[in-house]
C-alpha cells in the first residue's frame, strides 16, 4: 500500500508482536504479527515499514509479506479494501514515482522492459534506463543547448554588447553536435528493438528440407509437426528462443514450391517470401542429399543481399551438394553442415549466430539505447527541428526567430523525459503496466 493514510489502513488489520506507534518505527523495518479480522487470526506476516520520502513512491509505503496462496492473500486484500483502501490501477505505483519527481518518464518506461525482458541482456539495457544513464545523456545534451541558448537570449536582450556573428558561429558548432548525438540515438533503436522483439529470423526451404525438424532440434521440443508428406507446414509457427545471449523470434514457413497441392498452400508460400524478405535474419535450408532444383535457386535469390546462414542439412546421408558449390560462393563463411535429426552440427550454428551479432553493427551492450516507439519518434523529431533550425540560422533569420526553433528542440527532449508530456500520454504508457507496479 502507498499513500498518506497506508499505516492507518494497516493498524486496523496488523498486530504486531511488539506494538509501537507508528512515530517509534522507523522506515526501512520489517515487523513481524499478525493479519486479523475480528481478533480472529487470517496470517502470519512480516510488515515492511517504508516513510516518505524515502520510499518507491516517496510515499509512505507498507508492503504485507504473507505465507501466500491464494485463499490467504485475496482475503488480506479484501481486508486492505474493506478499511478504506482502493485497488492501483496498472502503473500506479511507479506512475506515482514518476508524479512525484523520483524518476523521470524514461526510467518508467524502463521498468515495464526489466519486468518483460526475455534475456539478460535485455534485462542489462533496462537496468541501465532505470539507473538514469539514457536520461543523463538526454540532460548533457538540453545543457549544451541551453549554455549556448543563454548567449542567444543575452544577444536578443542587449545587442549593442554582442558580436552577431560570434553568436552565429556558436549556435552552428551546438547543432553539428546535437544532430550528431541524436542521430546516434535514434540509430540505436534497431539495437533496442531486436532486444525487445528478437531477431526475426525466417527459416526458408523447399518441403522436406528440413525447416520445421530444425526449428524442433533448436527449440529441443516437437513444436512443429514433422512427417515424410511434403507441405505439411500451411502456416507459420513462431517461437522465442535464447542463443548466446541473443534473442531470436524463430519463424518456420510453409515449403517453397512451384506445384502447390492447394489454395491454402499457395498463401502459405506467398507469406513465407514476403517473412523473408522483411527478416533481420534468414536461414535457408537445404537437403544436402539432393542435387539443387529450381526451386532451391529461387530461395538463393530470394536471400540475395539478405543477413543469411545457410544449412546444409543431412549430413547422415550421402552428400549431393556441398560448402563449394558455385550457387553458394556468395554465402561463404555462412554455410554450416548439420543433421537436424540426429541433432548434429547445431553448436556450429548457434556459434555462426553469436559471431553474426558480435561484429556487425548491433552493439547490445550498447550504453544508450532507445527502446520504444514512443523515444524514437521525439528523437526524430528533434532531428527534424534542429535541421529546421540549421536552415533558419542559414537564411539569415535574426536571433529572435532562431531561438524559438532552438526552443523547439528543447521541448522534444523534455518529452522524452516526461518534463513536457500531456496526461493523455502519460495515461497510455502506464496502461501497458501490470498491477502492483
Amino acid at each position: 500500500m502507498s499513500g498518506e493514510k497506508c499505516f492507518d489502513v494497516l493498524n486496523k488489520i496488523f498486530v504486531p508482536k511488539t506494538p509501537k506507534n507508528i512515530e517509534e518505527i522507523p522506515g526501512y523495518t520489517i515487523k513481524y504479527g499478525n493479519i486479523v479480522e475480528n481478533e480472529e487470526i487470517v496470517d502470519e506476516v512480516l510488515v515492511s515499514y517504508f516513510k516518505e520520502p524515502k520510499s518507491y513512491t516517496t510515499e509512505n509505503m507498507c508492503e504485507i509479506s504473507s505465507h501466500g496462496g491464494t485463499v490467504v492473500m485475496k482475503k488480506i486484500l479484501e481486508l486492505c479494501l474493506k478499511n478504506g483502501a482502493n485497488l492501483a490501477e496498472p502503473g500506479e505505483f511507479t506512475k506515482r514515482a514518476f508524479l512525484n519527481g523520483r524518476i523521470d518518464l524514461l526510467q518508467a518506461e524502463s521498468v515495464i522492459d526489466i519486468i518483460n525482458s526475455k534475456t539478460e541482456k535485455e534485462a542489462k539495457t533496462s537496468m541501465k534506463q532505470l539507473e538514469g544513464v539514457l536520461s543523463k545523456k538526454i540532460h548533457d545534451i538540453k545543457k549544451y543547448i541551453m549554455d549556448v541558448m543563454v548567449n542567444v537570449e543575452v544577444s536578443i536582450d542587449y545587442p549593442e554588447y554582442d558580436v552577431e556573428e560570434v553568436t552565429n558561429s556558436q549556435i552552428k558548432e551546438m547543432l553539428v553536435k546535437v544532430k550528431d548525438l541524436l542521430v546516434k540515438l535514434e540509430k540505436s533503436f534497431n539495437e533496442g528493438k531486436l532486444l525487445k522483439e528478437g531477431v526475426k529470423t525466417a527459416i526458408i526451404g523447399r518441403p522436406n528440407a528440413g525447416k520445421s525438424s530444425l526449428l524442433n532440434a533448436i527449440l529441443r521440443e516437437d513444436r512443429a509437426i514433422v512427417t515424410e508428406f511434403e507441405g505439411t507446414t500451411r502456416d507459420t509457427i513462431e517461437e522465442f528462443v535464447n542463443i548466446a545471449g541473443i534473442p531470436l523470434k524463430l519463424i518456420d514457413t510453409a515449403g517453397i514450391r512451384e506445384n502447390a497441392n492447394d489454395e491454402i498452400e499457395k498463401i502459405g508460400i506467398a507469406k513465407s517470401k514476403e517473412i523473408a524478405k522483411n527478416a533481420d535474419l534468414v536461414i535457408a535450408i537445404f537437403d544436402s542429399s539432393k542435387e539443387f532444383t529450381e526451386e532451391d535457386k529461387e530461395i538463393l535469390e530470394i536471400i540475395e543481399n539478405k543477413k543469411a546462414i545457410i544449412i546444409l542439412n543431412k549430413i547422415d546421408l550421402e552428400a549431393k551438394i556441398d560448402e563449394n558449390n558455385p550457387l553458394l560462393k556468395e554465402f561463404s563463411g555462412n554455410i554450416i553442415k548439420i543433421s537436424a535429426l540426429n541433432q548434429t552440427g547445431l553448436d556450429d550454428l548457434y556459434k555462426k549466430i553469436e559471431n553474426m551479432f558480435a561484429n556487425n553493427d548491433i552493439n547490445v551492450d550498447n550504453d544508450y539505447i532507445i527502446t520504444n516507439v514512443r523515444q524514437k519518434d521525439l528523437v526524430s523529431k528533434a532531428i527534424e527541428d534542429v535541421n529546421k533550425t540549421k536552415e533558419t540560422l542559414e537564411n539569415g533569420l535574426p536571433l529572435d526567430i532562431i531561438s524559438i526553433f532552438i526552443k523547439d528542440i528543447l521541448e522534444d527532449l523534455s518529452k522524452i523525459t516526461g518534463e513536457v508530456v500531456s496526461d493523455e500520454i502519460i495515461d497510455e504508457i502506464f496502461s501497458k503496466f501490470c498491477l502492483g507496479k
